[in-house]
Parts: C-alpha cells; structure tokens; sequence
C-alpha cells in the first residue's frame, strides 16, 4: 500500500481533477420522482450542499489556523515539522477528509448513483493508501514523537472534543485561506454551477430555475464570469505581492 500510495501522491492533483470531471458521466439518479415524489430534485441539492459546504469548511480552517509549510517535495512526502496545532489536534488528516466529503457532496449533488456508489469508493481507497504512504515517511523522519501523536488522534475521524478551546486559542489567517485555497474554490464552485445552471440536459436542474427572470444559459455565464473574474483578480493580487499572508 505504501509504494501504490506514492505513486498516486506524485499525481494526486490530476486525480483531484479528473474525478471532478467523472461527475459529468451519465448515471442512474440517486434520488427520482418515483422514490421521492416531485420535490425529488430539491434532495440531492440540500443534501449535496451541505456535505460539501462541511468538505470546504474543514479545509478553510484548517489552513486558516495552521498551514502545514510543505505536504511535498519533487513529487513525494514531505515535511519540515510534525505539524500538531489547530485542526490537526483533532484529526491526522483533515485536508483529505474535506477533499472526500466536497467531493462526496458534489456527487449527491451531480445526483449520480455511478459516483457514488463507484467513483467516492476509489476516492477513498486511493487516499488511504496516500495517507499510508505519508505516515511511512513522518514515522521514518519523527520516530517516537509521531507515534505518540498517533495514538492521540484519529487518522480519519475527527474528534470534537476540546474544538471550541482550539478555535478560541489561535487567530484565523483569512488571508493565507484566500491564497492557498483560491484554485481549490475556483474549481469547486465553477463545478457547483455548471451542475446547477449549466444548459446541460442531463444535469440541469430545470425546476429549480423556474419563473427566473435570466434563461439558465445567462445564469451559467454570469456566474463563470463572476468566478472567473474573481480568481483572476487574486491571481494578479498574489502576483503583484499586494495580497499576502
């Protein structure tokens, strides 16, 4: 596991992408008149929202509170310090765990039976044997220290207990969330709206555009254009050492 976890770590962002691109496969409904009605549509939507939404959240704080200064190096694990403060007093992994469950969310919300059922299985599998691969390396470089570590936190499951005491404790950097997570966002709202709004039959949400002013071709295209302008603003912002952490 540890060697499979290293190979898929050295490309783990093309996977990020092409999984979201697998949200476009064409598939079984996960919710449909049949089984709920006419308001069918509304369930993948709220459901798929709100654990995505959860997915964002963990990894805007966890970054806003302590930002791991290398996950990598020349395509492999890598890391200058055993990194233990804010979320990760709670959980070993919480970037991934928000990766699964923004990923988890957008396939409820893409209301595919095929992502769900057979795409978030591969997700996870896949970022198991990341974390392995990882945990290889922290054991080698930080010996006894991330073994205690290890059996005060959970790998996967984070812990609420003392969460409201970390979060008073620390000062949230909003402007190192903004630069290290906008090509995240961007991504993941622009696929949020090409599900919700895109002129695409098979994943359109028709009845949710009812009685709108703007067709759902004029929603679509504004709303890319609003996300589009946005990230290149803190692009330039970024470039021009304007905005910094």
């Amino acid at each position: 596991m540890v060697s499979i976890g290293n190979f898929f770590f050295k490309y783990r962002n093309w996977i990020f992408i092409l999984f979201y691109a697998a949200l476009f496969v064409p598939s079984l409904p996960l919710f449909s008149k049949t089984t709920c009605g006419d308001g069918y549509y509304w369930w993948p939507v709220v459901i798929g929202l709100l654990i995505t939404c959860t997915g964002q959240g963990i990894r805007g704080l966890t970054i806003g509170l302590a930002y791991i200064v290398r996950g990598g190096k020349e395509g492999k694990p890598y890391a200058e310090g055993l990194v233990t403060e804010g979320i990760f007093r709670h959980c070993r992994n919480p970037l991934y765990v928000g990766n699964i469950l923004m990923l988890l969310g957008v396939g409820i919300l893409a209301n595919s039976v095929f992502y769900v059922a057979f795409m978030m299985p591969l997700f996870s599998f896949i970022y198991q044997a990341i974390v392995l691969a990882e945990e290889d390396f922290l054991r080698k470089k930080f010996g006894a220290g991330f073994d205690d570590y290890c059996r005060d936190v959970n790998r996967w499951w984070p812990s609420l207990k003392g969460i409201g005491t970390t979060l008073r404790s620390m000062e949230f950097n909003w402007k190192r969330w903004i630069l290290k997570e906008h090509t995240t966002q961007f991504i993941w709202l622009l696929g949020i709206a090409t599900l919700l709004a895109a002129p695409i039959p098979t994943l359109r949400y028709p009845e949710l555009l009812e009685g709108c002013a703007l067709p759902p071709y004029r929603i679509y295209a504004m709303s890319v254009s609003v996300l589009c302008a946005l990230y290149a603003l803190i692009r330039i912002l970024k470039k021009s050492g304007r905005f910094t952490a």
